[in-house]
């Protein structure tokens, strides 16, 4: 964790992101799924140099290869300017909206929590939904998709470098 959030703010980020983008019986709810961790870590990107934005690559080390997402890809000043501007913004939603939602959220009944949440600003709503989207189904490197559960519910490898799709694999429809 990066402490972006106090851990109460955890708790309420881990239940509304539930809210949003509930489980099933295959996929996890985005705040089951590390949605929180995700946004935590996001947030957070500048307390790493280089700023954990990008990670690199080819290969995750998890199919073989080196282990090189966990070296972060550097960026030019400008891009940095972009990132931090967006974070910035982004750390006074989340902000404004758990305020909005209360110390108590995490206590409300289901539908209790629905209508507060509706009660939030539509930029919350749009980039809590957003971040937990990318949280279910980006890398687990990210912060989210933990233990890859969300790819493994759209039955998706995720990356197979070094060993790769096959020509049918990837003109399947």
């Amino acid at each position: 964790m990066f402490s972006n959030f106090t851990a109460s703010q955890l708790v309420a980020l881990r239940c509304v992101l539930d809210r949003v983008i509930p489980g099933d019986d295959l996929t996890p709810g985005a705040g089951e799924a590390g949605g929180a961790e995700y946004i935590d870590r996001l947030l957070g990107a500048f307390n790493f140099d280089p700023p954990q934005i990008w990670a690199g690559g080819p290969t995750s080390g998890r199919r073989g290869g080196a282990a090189a997402f966990d070296h972060w890809i550097e960026m030019g000043e400008w891009e940095k300017l972009a990132w931090r501007t967006r974070i910035d913004q982004w750390s006074l939603v989340y902000e404004a909206g758990l305020l909005a939602l209360g110390d108590d959220f995490v206590e409300l009944s289901p539908d209790q929590q629905t209508e507060r949440l509706k009660q939030t600003s539509t930029e919350f709503r749009s980039v809590l939904y957003e971040h937990g989207c990318e949280s279910l189904y980006g890398d687990p490197i990210y912060g989210g998709n933990r233990d890859a559960k969300a790819w493994q519910a759209i039955d998706y490898r995720g990356d197979v470098q070094p060993e790769g799709y096959t020509d049918q694999e990837v003109s399947a429809p």
